[in-house]
């Protein structure tokens, strides 16, 4: 028969308390967040000097327009970044807004994966998922995310004006 004495349980119970305590802790406090910052992007087409002829068509951003940075709280869970524009406050149907992620950015945590949105995807006006984030066993933060921009359907079949739109980024769970 094994005796066991209450310094001897307590050696073992304690460790297993502070883990539940700060599972607890994550899961009531663990939030995703998502920081985006960078500068407006204006696409001045070339002017047309010859008749007969359309503009290039297609205009890509600085490859990193945007810096994204993206935390997804500890142990196991993951986040998914979308992406979707609004129109402010005009905009033709006839332009379409290509986005997609050109590096990881920087992290120090070392089990922890970003996937996929390094392919130009469409963006709309419903969120489409960018890219996902999977935290192992501790906060996955990743930090200047670079992304980039694309604009096509820029015509002289377009009437003349001022196109503008918001791209708006968020993260939720996968």
């Amino acid at each position: 028969m094994m005796n066991y004495s209450a310094i001897g349980i307590s050696s073992y119970l304690k460790p297993l308390l502070l883990l539940v305590l700060l599972l607890l802790g994550t899961r009531a406090n663990g939030q995703r967040t998502i920081t985006v910052v960078g500068s407006s992007w204006n696409v001045n087409p070339e002017p047309i000097t010859e008749a007969g002829l359309n503009y290039i068509g297609t205009y890509e951003s600085a490859s990193d327009q945007l810096l994204l940075t993206a935390r997804v709280p500890l142990l196991l869970t993951s986040g998914r970044v979308s992406v979707r524009y609004e129109p402010f406050p005009t905009w033709n149907n006839a332009l379409n807004l290509s986005v997609r992620r050109t590096g990881n950015g920087t992290t120090t945590c070392l089990l922890c994966t970003i996937n996929g949105g390094t392919a130009y995807q469409p963006i709309t006006t419903t969120d489409t998922e960018l890219f996902n984030i999977q935290a192992v066993l501790a906060l996955a933060a990743f930090n200047n995310i670079p992304i980039q921009l694309r604009l096509n359907g820029v015509s002289v079949t377009l009437p003349t004006g001022n196109y503008q739109s918001r791209v708006i980024f968020t993260i939720g769970p996968n």
